[in-house]
């Protein structure tokens, strides 16, 4: 059998946050895995990622770790505004307002707060997050993590994929043989280039030289209250500055011009003081630095048989609305409940066809809203006024009109509702369709529909409670017309040993027109809506398991 042949069930390459996630995921849905990371034990990441989508909240706090999640990072009252200024220490521009964390649930006011979830954005960077998901990964008995160690092969198969492990301390190199591998290892992914699949999109957006700098006197220069994201405009030097620790670890982007050399030729040192409007006498440590380019790459396919890429190794973020790591842990709580549902024996190996059915035009659609949003704020940092900075009218007059357009063109990305919950799987063969128009979404603007697809509506339990804390882990069944008759779809599903819950909820009268029974799947998309059970029920359950 083909069980007998392999020696692990699920590899995955790459500790990274979507590595980890995809581990705690199926970790949690009773599946064991293997992870396989170059660096040792604890090693902390480059500080790439700030931002945790709400979405990603919600899947976390499903997982048990939003409140950990949330509880790191900043400083409680540190705000997590992001402010516009001529440099880090000169005049403020404009200022996007989002909650600290200790006031994240109870602000009203802000762009990103009343939206329908239970789990709000939070900032914090990749240093503070993947400490902690490493820290629950290895205490999951499900989940093994083998560090130093790379894969340096890898041979797929119809029955089995067999990769080269190489520990890094020794060099020395064995075979192991897994049924399924996921790829979560980044943009050079070998994974990637295993299955084929090749990057397809726009190359180069933007070039920036990034440094992450100690600067302990940093903070106390401002000449306004402290922001998460400081964005620097001026007609020297365009760039942001990310608190870290809310006390002396900053990172700095430097946004390099069109017309600019290579990364080399440009002095990283001079536009860094530019930027934060320091003299040469202003001291700070560079602890690390990295030149990246901005990009919107999609691998050309994200599965080969039993091989699977997810987050960077499928697709390059142009890195605008901080979505490069929530786009991957999305694709990973996809394949996640896909995976477990097969090898936990409720759907047959076809419903792992739905992955790259759904998360490929789900990438392409989403990260063209980022490159276009991007693009504009380009436009806007290679056309800044002379008169910025001046002290007279005309000074004051470019200012507030700069102010209002980075604010008109970036609140979309910081406080990004609809990239959050408006996307919706178009084209599944897991999803009943049923002619509904889903409703059309922006990069921040988000109606709640249980058009099949897309994500299900949050609701508020009459108890106070979240409706996503009451469904279950698998599918639930909302029933929001109790006289709605639900044994049908209990009896065929319980026929098919389909996981699945009913949940009585009162909802809106615009969601409730809709449908009185909606099918939820276990990453919390419609799989079905209808007034009443359908007619062959069977067949409904065969479709959504991939049968």
């Amino acid at each position: 059998m083909m069980s007998e042949t392999v020696d692990v069930e699920v590899l995955i390459v790459g500790a990274g946050p979507v590595g980890l996630t995809l581990a705690i995921d199926l970790a949690w849905r009773g599946i064991d895995v293997t992870v396989v990371e170059t660096r040792a034990p604890a090693e902390p990441p480059e500080p790439k990622c700030n931002h945790v989508a709400a979405r990603t909240m919600e899947i976390f706090r499903r997982l048990g770790l939003a409140e950990k999640v949330r509880n790191s990072g900043l400083p409680a009252d540190y705000p997590h505004d992001i402010s516009y200024r001529t440099m880090f220490t000169g005049r403020e521009l404009t200022r996007i307002p989002i909650p600290c964390r200790r006031d994240r649930f109870t602000r009203k006011d802000g762009p990103d707060c009343n939206w329908p979830t239970p789990e709000p954005p939070h900032r914090i960077n990749q240093i503070f997050l993947e400490p902690i998901l490493f820290e629950h990964a290895v205490a999951d008995r499900h989940i093994r993590i083998v560090n130093r160690t790379s894969v340096e092969d890898v041979r797929i198969g119809d029955a089995f994929t067999e990769v080269t492990l190489q520990d890094l301390q020794t060099g020395s190199a064995k075979s192991m043989r897994c049924r399924y591998l996921i790829g979560c290892d980044g943009a050079r992914s070998v994974v990637r280039k295993a299955i084929g699949a090749e990057f397809v999109g726009d190359a180069v957006v933007q070039r920036v030289q990034s440094t992450y700098i100690r600067a302990p006197d940093l903070l106390g220069r401002q000449h306004h209250a402290p922001a998460w994201g400081t964005g620097a405009i001026n007609p020297r030097r365009s760039g942001m500055v990310y608190a870290i620790d809310g006390r002396e670890l900053w990172l700095v982007h430097n946004y390099m011009k069109p017309g600019e050399g290579d990364f080399d030729s440009v002095d990283r040192d001079a536009c860094l003081r530019t930027i934060l409007g320091v003299d040469a006498d202003f001291i700070y440590e560079v602890i690390s630095k990295e030149d990246w380019y901005g990009r919107r790459l999609i691998a050309s396919q994200f599965r080969d048989r039993g091989a699977f890429i997810a987050g960077d190794a499928a697709h390059i973020w142009v890195p605008y609305a901080g979505y490069g790591m929530n786009a991957g842990i999305a694709d990973a709580t996809n394949l996640s409940w896909m995976l477990a549902a097969h090898l936990n024996g409720w759907a047959p190996p076809s419903i792992l066809d739905a992955y790259e059915a759904e998360r490929w035009p789900i990438t392409s659609q989403v990260s063209r809203f980022a490159m276009s949003h991007a693009e504009a704020e380009v436009r806007r940092r290679g056309a800044v006024p002379d008169a910025i900075e001046d002290a007279g009218a005309e000074g004051e007059r470019v200012r507030q009109e700069t102010g209002r357009l980075t604010y008109e063109i970036n609140v979309q990305q910081y406080a990004c509702e609809g990239l959050n919950f408006g996307s919706y799987y178009d084209r599944s063969p897991i999803i009943a369709y049923d002619g509904g128009e889903p409703p059309a979404y922006t990069m921040n603007s988000y109606t709640p529909s249980t058009v099949p697809g897309c994500r299900t509506p949050h609701l508020w339990c009459a108890d106070g409670a979240s409706l996503y804390d009451a469904m279950g882990p698998e599918f639930t069944l909302l029933r929001f017309d109790p006289a709605a008759d639900a044994m049908p779809l209990v009896r065929a599903a319980g026929e098919r040993k389909l996981p699945l819950r009913v949940v009585d909820v009162a909802a809106p009268p615009a969601i409730a027109r809709e449908a009185a029974l909606v099918l939820s799947r276990p990453d919390q998309h419609v799989a079905w809506r209808g007034h009443s059970a359908p007619a062959d029920p069977l067949v409904l359950i065969d479709r959504i398991r991939g049968a």
